[in-house]
């Protein structure tokens, strides 16, 4: 039947997501993506990493994705977080910066 899954959060916060989609996005669409980084890599893959609150906004980003039209290459946690400090989190230095960043 349906199987439950449990919530992307450890007991100290979010944990922290990476989405690779095929091709580049550009900045127009930096808001929409507003706590995760984007770095556009050579390959051609855009690779958004963040921090994801729970399963809801999980799925919440994997819609915005799917609107844009762009294949979806994975999905996965990369990061439990594990510091004692909710207040900095590892990834970005904001949790409301995008650095779009080309890497080659």
């Amino acid at each position: 039947m349906s199987e439950t899954h449990g919530p992307t959060q450890t007991q100290n916060g979010p944990d922290y997501y990476e989405i690779r989609i095929h091709g580049h996005l550009d900045e127009a669409w930096v808001d929409w993506f507003d706590s995760m980084e984007i770095v556009l890599e050579a390959s051609g893959e855009t690779r958004l990493t963040g921090p994801v609150a729970d399963q809801a906004a999980l799925h919440g980003l994997l819609r915005k994705v799917r609107d844009l039209g762009m294949p979806l290459l994975s999905v996965g946690r990369v990061m439990a977080r594990v510091d004692a400090n909710p207040t900095s989190p590892p990834g970005p230095s904001s949790t409301h910066a995008i650095i779009i960043r080309i890497t080659f």
